[in-house]
């Protein structure tokens, strides 16, 4: 059985890689220290958002398992913490191009774009996170959260395409559990053969 965790206490924990990163920043010395924490930054945003997405495929694999169900109870707060180190990240990267004209010359890179628009998909999502939002946006809630598929897609993209595909590997890592797990929650849906009712 798992224990009842206080939303405070799993905030300090979703707090913790971050509050990592920070203190090196602040302790370092070298001018590279910027640079050097985004990479930290956005590979915790982008297991924040895988783990908020395993939710659903786990608890239907894992049928009556607690672990699942209280992720899935709880995705919100994993969801969130992944828009945080992302608007990290992208502060840190603006800090460490330094200057529009820089940014501007970035944009047409693959893994640069891809970044950027995933991350605008976060900004609404993040924004309607709240119960306030689910309740007054009703079924367009659920609508609008599934634009986290793009911006995973994006995400996997803006990964896999740094340093000439030199993330393809890590960025397979974490996304292929996670699209093995959809590809079968699509499988028993949508697709798997439906039981013949006896006449």
């Amino acid at each position: 059985m798992l224990p009842r965790l206080s939303p405070y206490w799993l905030w300090a924990l979703l707090a913790l890689p971050g509050i990592g990163v920070f203190a090196g920043i602040h302790n370092a010395t070298d001018a590279d220290a910027i640079h050097a924490a985004l990479h930290p930054t956005g590979e915790f945003g982008a297991r924040f958002m895988i783990i908020a997405m395993l939710a659903s495929p786990l608890a239907l694999v894992f049928r009556g398992w607690r672990g699942p169900r209280w992720l899935k109870k709880n995705r919100r707060y994993f969801g969130v913490a992944a828009f945080f180190y992302a608007l990290a990240h992208t502060v840190l990267y603006l800090i460490d191009l330094g200057t529009v004209q820089k940014v501007m010359a970035d944009l047409p890179k693959l893994y640069i774009w891809t970044g950027w628009v995933a991350f605008l998909i976060f900004v609404p999502l993040a924004i309607t996170s709240s119960d306030y939002f689910v309740r007054k946006m009703g079924r367009n809630w659920k609508t609008l959260q599934r634009m986290t598929y793009a911006a995973a897609v994006l995400t996997l993209l803006h990964w896999a395409a740094l340093h000439d595909w030199g993330g393809l590997g890590p960025a397979l890592v974490h996304f292929v559990p996670l699209g093995l797990l959809e590809a079968y929650r699509v499988w028993y849906w949508y697709l798997r053969p439906k039981p013949v009712q006896p006449t």
